[in-house]
């Protein structure tokens, strides 16, 4: 939430160089506060785990926010009950007319499938665009990063020799106002079997925030600050690697344990608190830079497309 400060308190413009938000009392009186209306497109096969991992975050935010959850048309969802996903799952014939502050495009376990070879590809490419006009800020999780990257910047997927899996350290590599309060150092887990072309990146106006430890983007903003592709999982519960792991094996896939999870025996999750602060960085943000009117919101990205 903005600090409610006087024109001209001297702390006010050092604050703004900050990029900290601050607003003065005669905006303060005559502001207009709704409830933030956020969408998920939740492309997991167990659905309730990613609603429940994602609710825990975006709640914490003193934000009143409204939540609608997307499902694919084109695909058969053979994990979540369908009297579940007819009940609080929406289709996007039905909600591409509406505008929303904020979106979440969650991964999916079809990395190791050519992009155009996942079945609801065009569907999804549907979606991001129309995201680009009726949505004011969007979130992209792991293979919905590398998806993102790839088709709005033609940025390619690059398998890694064994699945990328457990906590890791990153590093900011620039200030930036999603991550005000996180120290120089984090983690952040990783469940995924390829990255993304770097020398692509480089060449991309796509802004690295954070890489790991082996020099690789973590943490990409594109250049208008419009899309936001994460290619951790902050949303992660503290099992939920540990259900991984055991899914894996029932399935045969020859899975190492995730590194710099377990110490003793328990898991340690030492990711909770930057998970909490992206989130509630980002909600805070949407807040400032959305419009009161949700119907505004397409204005506002058409000249947004205009200035890039």
């Amino acid at each position: 939430m903005p600090i409610r400060l006087e024109t001209d308190f001297p702390a006010k413009k050092i604050l703004e160089t900050e990029d900290i938000f601050a607003i003065n009392n005669s905006r303060a009186e005559k502001q207009d506060i709704r409830p933030l209306k956020l969408l998920v497109l939740n492309l997991m096969p167990q659905k309730i785990n990613t609603e429940i991992d994602l609710l825990r975050l975006i709640s914490q935010s003193p934000l009143q926010i409204e939540v609608d959850f997307l499902k694919i048309r084109s695909h058969q969802h053979k994990h979540t009950d369908k009297t579940h996903l007819a009940k609080y799952y929406l289709e996007f014939e039905q909600i591409k007319a509406t505008c929303y502050d904020g979106m979440i495009i969650t991964g999916a376990p079809v990395e190791q499938l050519a992009f155009e070879e996942v079945d609801y590809w065009p569907e999804l490419v549907e979606i991001m665009e129309w995201s680009q006009e009726a949505v004011t800020s969007v979130i992209y999780i792991c293979w919905g990063a590398q998806a993102g990257l790839y088709h709005h910047f033609g940025i390619e997927k690059v398998p890694f020799k064994q699945k990328l899996f457990g906590i890791f350290q990153q590093e900011l590599q620039s200030d930036h106002r999603l991550f005000r309060g996180f120290d120089d150092r984090f983690w952040m887990p990783q469940s995924r079997y390829t990255g993304i072309n770097e020398a692509q990146v480089q060449q991309s106006p796509i802004k690295v925030v954070a890489k790991d430890q082996w020099e690789q983007s973590a943490i990409l903003i594109s250049e208008d600050e419009h899309d936001i592709f994460m290619l951790g999982h902050f949303e992660y519960g503290t099992d939920t690697l540990a259900k991984e792991y055991l899914r894996d094996h029932e399935r045969g896939i020859p899975t190492d344990p995730p590194e710099n999870y377990y110490e003793d025996g328990k898991i340690n999750n030492y990711w909770r608190a930057h998970a909490h602060l992206f989130y509630h960085n980002w909600l805070n943000d949407v807040y400032q830079l959305t419009p009161y009117k949700l119907a505004e919101i397409r204005q506002r990205q058409k000249k947004r497309k205009l200035r890039a």
